[in-house]
């Protein structure tokens, strides 16, 4: 099984899951993103956003690919990229953290490493550029796939409450920890992934690629 992690660029973009290139919760904010999905914008602003933070700040994702076939991805930037996060009632994200948005493994390609490959490549990356932490805003009530990741399972891969709530806990990850993963977090952290959206059909990449 041949795997690579690419940064994610507007060259990949089309490769994430088909509902998440034109999902703009994080990167706008709540009446902007709204506006854009009633114009029909999203897509088009979801470029604007990927464009901006690539030329001003670096790597902001990451695509997984398998045998050449995408099959998951991790967004993540500083909270000062994020209009959204300052809607959440336990924002700010702490200085020395950057926010991971949302992350996804397909369905069938869970229970591989993926997940920790993917956030051990992420956390290599925001060493590099002196970041201590990821934090994340949690679903303490998730019941379905959407862009928030459920609490009880950031929990579950280490991240440690810093702010409750009783919705939307903000929970942070120190960066240290992952690179020296046991195999029951790495369990933990494919389940995760994969409970943040349901894709059933996998598409290959496309030629030009």
């Amino acid at each position: 099984m041949g795997r690579r992690l690419v940064p994610l660029t507007l060259d990949n973009l089309q490769d994430l899951p088909q509902r998440c290139r034109s999902c703009v919760f994080w990167e706008l904010d709540p009446v902007s993103g709204e506006a854009a999905v009633r114009a029909g914008t999203a897509a088009v602003e979801k470029e604007a956003w990927i464009s901006a933070v690539l030329l001003d700040w670096g790597s902001c994702g990451r695509v997984v690919y398998v045998d050449d076939i995408p099959v998951g991805y991790v967004l993540y930037a500083p909270p000062a990229y994020v209009p959204r996060s300052t809607a959440f009632p336990t924002s700010p994200v702490s200085p020395d953290a950057v926010q991971l948005m949302t992350a996804f493994i397909m369905p069938g390609y869970q229970g591989q490493g993926l997940g920790r490959v993917m956030v051990q490549t992420v956390a290599k990356d925001l060493l590099r550029r002196d970041f201590k932490a990821i934090e994340a805003f949690g679903d303490a009530r998730w019941k379905d796939p959407a862009c928030l990741l459920p609490a009880d399972h950031l929990l579950a891969v280490g991240f440690k409450t810093v702010r409750p709530h009783p919705s939307h806990p903000r929970l942070r990850l120190e960066l240290r920890t992952t690179l020296s993963w046991k195999e029951d977090v790495e369990m933990a952290l494919d389940r995760l992934l994969g409970a943040v959206q349901k894709e059933p059909a996998l598409r290959p990449l496309r030629s030009a690629l």
